[in-house]
């Protein structure tokens, strides 16, 4: 989100069940997403998303590539209680259970993946947590894997649009953990894990999406 409002990650969805939520960006950028994943996911495999939230995008990215099996996973009891409700009413078959799972944790719940996806996590939690990523990324997956971001970043060369800044800014104000990251400090860290940048795509609403590589 990037229009300088107080960030909603998901809301209750009208006439939804209670457990099923609504993250009002998802239907904006998630067509757009899923071109970029079409250029940057495996011919085959699992892909792990970390911090599914709602469960929308999954749903949507496991109708849109049959081919690849999804496991779904937040660290957040109300989180995976939308995913279940989500897959359920879409009964994919190449779309698992929902997993608790926590980036900044040292052991994951699961144990290999052939990409892995995460969408707007970055921004929304502690600097640990996207080390987390970055070190779980590097244990997951085989070399050459993809690991994908999605989000809102700062950049060294590009100017910020002023609606990022304000996003930021109500970022740190509701946790001084949180806010958008320099983009060259997400990509220093990722290669101490050992993953090397790899693409850059800018998308709508000034986010990117990053693509970086297991060594």
């Amino acid at each position: 989100m990037t229009d300088g409002k107080a960030p909603q990650p998901w809301m209750a969805e009208d006439g939804g069940t209670a457990a099923k939520r609504h993250a009002p960006a998802t239907l904006r950028n998630r067509d757009a997403i899923t071109q970029v994943l079409a250029d940057w996911l495996p011919p085959s495999g699992m892909v792990v998303e970390v911090a599914s939230g709602s469960g929308e995008h999954v749903v949507h990215f496991a109708a849109a590539f049959p081919h690849l099996d999804w496991q779904p996973s937040d660290p957040d009891r109300a989180g995976l209680a939308s995913i279940a409700a989500w897959s359920g009413e879409a009964a994919l078959s190449n779309l698992r259970p929902s997993l608790m799972l926590d980036a900044a944790a040292s052991d994951w719940p699961v144990s290999a993946a052939d990409a892995i996806l995460c969408i707007n996590m970055v921004h929304i939690s502690p600097w640990k947590a996207t080390l987390g990523l970055f070190a779980g990324a590097a244990r997951l997956l085989a070399p050459g894997a993809p690991l994908i971001l999605y989000g809102p970043y700062i950049e060294a060369d590009v100017p910020t649009a002023a609606s990022n800044l304000d996003f930021d800014a109500n970022l740190r104000a509701r946790n001084p953990e949180w806010g958008l990251r320099d983009r060259d400090a997400v990509e220093a860290a990722a290669a101490d894990a050992g993953l090397a940048f790899a693409d850059r795509r800018a998308m709508p609403a000034n986010n990117l999406m990053l693509l970086f590589r297991r060594t």
